[in-house]
């Protein structure tokens, strides 16, 4: 497999590991991107778009799923950062309608750390409704939560997104695409979209969807978890054009690794990259409170996480100061504050299992050798 693009000589042990994803059968086409001090290190990409031969490009993207949320928590970061928002009050304080069916107590935080108990919708939804920001939100207004909001984990797949989309719509006057538009990715000159025009569809790579879940992942019936899959997704739903241009900011956005490490190297910089500033370098550190450790009701697994990212635990021992966050399928980003460094990964051969994709773990690990060398 002919892998394209650059590497530095001391990041060749992730090449190799990229270029033995492709040998192992594991790919189809997929993209890797570090930085170290906001440039560039290794940007590479190979494989196919799509199932039928069209070459993954430099500039081919596609629907990262809930790498996205990466994208949105840093939205609300900026929104801390500046005085905006704190993190510690309800989210009733900014969106009154939002403490209905005791949810007065919770509070953003909860919203950031996937402790909220909103974790899905009650009324039953089809693919179509998460197009309609406003039924969305109304619904998660009226609901009662889950569990008791803060007492424990419930990974919210699809509604942190709305969540933290109408927080921020509620003290700024504009969506979170725009925001995302204004502020990060047009300043940063980042080839992201959480909203995709029709005038990047030629260069969308095409998904190829996971078989099913492994049966020790399969939710049962009625659980947390079960009920957190609600609309049921199949993953074809990127190739439509009523998918790529709805706002859906926990799963909908499109980039390859290049964009998801330009937008990330401001935040493993201290807030600025050549000369656009994001946030102040204290605003980055609370990421790194640790919000809640456990098991995650839907997710079933041990967890971590701090404010809007996940940070180290059992399950993915990390450097101390280093935070991540990854995609259905597969993609993945990390950030490194200690070595101003990230790794980011996006592919379009989607893995079934929901945690402990080996592919970007093999290449995350073969970097973090190379910045520790």
């Amino acid at each position: 497999m002919e892998i394209h693009g650059t590497c530095n000589d001391e990041f060749v042990a992730v090449r190799d590991a990229f270029a033995k994803n492709f040998d192992d059968g594991s790919e189809l086409g997929a993209s890797v991107y570090i930085t170290v001090d906001g440039k560039p290190v290794m940007d590479m990409w190979a494989g196919d778009a799509d199932p039928h031969g069209t070459p993954w490009d430099r500039d081919t993207i596609v629907n990262v799923y809930s790498t996205t949320k990466t994208m949105a928590g840093l939205c609300m970061l900026m929104l801390a950062d500046r005085g905006q928002l704190d993190f510690s009050a309800p989210v009733a304080q900014y969106w009154p309608e939002f403490a209905a069916n005791g949810k007065e107590g919770v509070l953003v935080s909860h919203i950031m750390s996937h402790t909220s108990g909103v974790c899905g919708w009650d009324e039953p939804m089809e693919p179509e409704d998460l197009y309609d920001w406003d039924l969305c939100c109304s619904r998660l207004a009226a609901q009662a939560p889950w569990f008791e909001p803060g007492s424990q984990a419930g990974y919210q797949a699809i509604t942190q997104g709305y969540l933290q989309g109408e927080i921020l719509r509620r003290i700024t006057g504009q969506d979170i695409d725009a925001f995302f538009r204004a502020e990060v990715s047009g300043p940063l000159g980042a080839d992201f979209h959480i909203s995709l025009d029709a005038e990047h569809d030629h260069r969308v790579g095409e998904l190829l969807p996971p078989g099913p879940l492994p049966p020790e992942e399969t939710p049962e019936p009625g659980s947390i978890s079960a009920r957190t899959g609600n609309p049921k997704l199949d993953a074809t739903e990127p190739q439509t054009r009523e998918w790529r241009q709805a706002i859906i900011p926990a799963a909908g956005g499109f980039g390859n690794a290049r964009s998801v490490g330009r937008v990330h190297s401001a935040m493993a910089c201290g807030g600025t990259v050549d000369g656009v500033t994001l946030l102040r370098p204290e605003s980055i550190e609370v990421v790194l409170d640790k919000q809640i450790e456990g098991m995650d009701a839907v997710l079933r697994t041990q967890v971590a996480h701090g404010m809007g990212f996940g940070v180290s635990g059992p399950m993915m021992p990390l450097p101390p100061r280093a935070f991540f966050w990854g995609g259905w399928g597969g993609s993945l980003a990390m950030i490194d504050l200690d070595t101003r460094a990230t790794i980011t990964y996006v592919m379009n051969r989607m893995d079934p299992t929901l945690t402990g994709d080996v592919r970007g773990g093999t290449v995350v690990l073969a970097a973090f050798g190379a910045l520790m060398g």
